[in-house]
């Protein structure tokens, strides 16, 4: 990894600024987290840095409170589970969590000077004042007043320059990734600049708009690229086949007939769906048949789901892979009904186990977790839009701020 990892400094006795991802869902009172995955996920570099003595200071956004401070968006629950997660019941120890009513000024400032080696501050919503998402410098200069060293182990908010993401290494350094953050560089750099071969891209979700710099960069690196999900129809219709209702971007068929042209230029097999569930309706209910794709659809049905033949085309391309990137479903996911695709792709990258294979978005993870073989995958990526971007080839600004190796 080009970038100092926070394997790669003291920590005894020293102030250690964590920034994390605590964006976690809650209740609709506010007052319970719904989905701990976020705050595990981060627990390796917690628990590093307080094996090393050091006093770790927390910090987070959670929603979107607009710049003001707002209890719905409060991070106070998030202690308990913390304390909980952290709790070392076998050892016989447990962890003193604090909590700061702000993350800025006297009372964080005093609570931080108090901390002792081996304890944990949580700072309340970064997101409660305007200056974090603006990327003030005072208000990153605060920040970095409350500790020696920064650890960023919030790839999910990496592709952001906000206060405490970029702001705050202009006065805080060494600035570090946390084991978390060096994962996710280690395994998508990998994946992106020297990939085990057959490398094998599966993009889903609903729209070529919010992939199409994905697709461009992954043609000159991929060998297979599978498109299914809403983008696929807009692909069938470059290729002159009528949609029916299905999900379309109009304005992006031509750039969709453009990279079919491009990836056969470069050489890269593009797969496109062979078959296709059908449906009457946008519901679980719906009445459905299964459409070979080379033939027009029927004008009031809408393509939810892949078809069994699709299916089997993906599953021969992915078994036979040495590096998968996953980022996206195969169909309306959120209905039961059709959800086959989707998890039949997750049920095919967990059985290459011979494969390096990486998921991102969050209906791919949910679709791993569901299929229950999140085990059997190398690496889940925490970051929908960072992990996208990084996808793109675009620079992070969070990772780019990290100190060089």
């Amino acid at each position: 990894m080009p970038k100092l990892s926070i394997r790669d400094i003291e920590l005894n006795n020293k102030h250690v600024f964590i920034r994390v991802d605590f964006n976690v869902p809650l209740s609709e009172d506010g007052t319970e987290i719904t989905d701990d995955t976020r705050i595990a996920a981060t627990l390796p570099t917690i628990e590093y840095a307080l094996r090393h003595h050091a006093k770790v200071i927390l910090a987070s956004h959670l929603g979107r409170p607009k710049g003001k401070p707002n209890p719905k968006y409060s991070l106070r629950p998030v202690v308990d589970r913390l304390r909980e997660l952290l709790d070392k019941k076998e050892d016989n120890y447990s962890i003193n969590v604090a909590f700061a009513p702000d993350c800025v000024g006297e009372i964080a400032e005093e609570l931080a000077r108090q901390l002792e080696s081996g304890q944990v501050l949580l700072l309340e919503n970064l997101r409660f004042h305007a200056e974090e998402e603006a990327n003030d410098p005072a208000f990153s200069k605060a920040l970095a007043s409350l500790a020696e060293i920064y650890v960023n182990d919030a790839f999910g908010s990496a592709h952001r320059a906000h206060a405490s993401t970029e702001g705050i290494t202009h006065y805080l350094k060494p600035a570090v990734a946390g084991l978390l953050m060096e994962k996710e560089i280690t395994y998508l750099g990998k994946a992106l600049e020297a990939p085990e071969r057959p490398f094998v891209a599966i993009l889903g979700g609903s729209k070529i708009s919010g992939k199409i710099d994905v697709i461009q960069n992954l043609l000159d690196k991929v060998d297979t690229l599978v498109i299914v999900g809403g983008m696929a129809y807009t692909f069938q219709r470059a290729l002159g086949v009528a949609t029916g209702k299905s999900l379309v971007e109009e304005d992006k068929i031509e750039l969709a007939r453009e990279t079919l042209a491009k990836a056969q230029a470069k050489g890269v097999k593009l797969i496109l769906p062979l078959d296709n569930v059908l449906a009457d309706s946008f519901a679980n209910d719906a009445r459905t048949q299964v459409w070979d794709c080379t033939v027009d659809f029927p004008a009031d049905w809408q393509g939810l789901d892949i078809g069994p033949k699709s299916i089997k085309a993906i599953e021969e391309v992915v078994l036979t892979a040495k590096t998968i990137v996953w980022n996206g479903p195969a169909g309306v996911f959120e209905f039961p009904r059709f959800a086959t695709g989707t998890n039949a792709i997750a049920r095919a990258v967990a059985r290459n186990r011979a494969a390096i294979s990486i998921i991102g978005g969050g209906d791919s993870v949910s679709a791993i977790n569901q299929a229950g073989v999140a085990e059997q995958i190398t690496h889940i990526s925490t970051g929908g839009g960072a992990s996208l971007e990084f996808l793109e080839g675009k620079k992070l600004p969070g990772v780019e701020a990290l100190t060089d190796k």
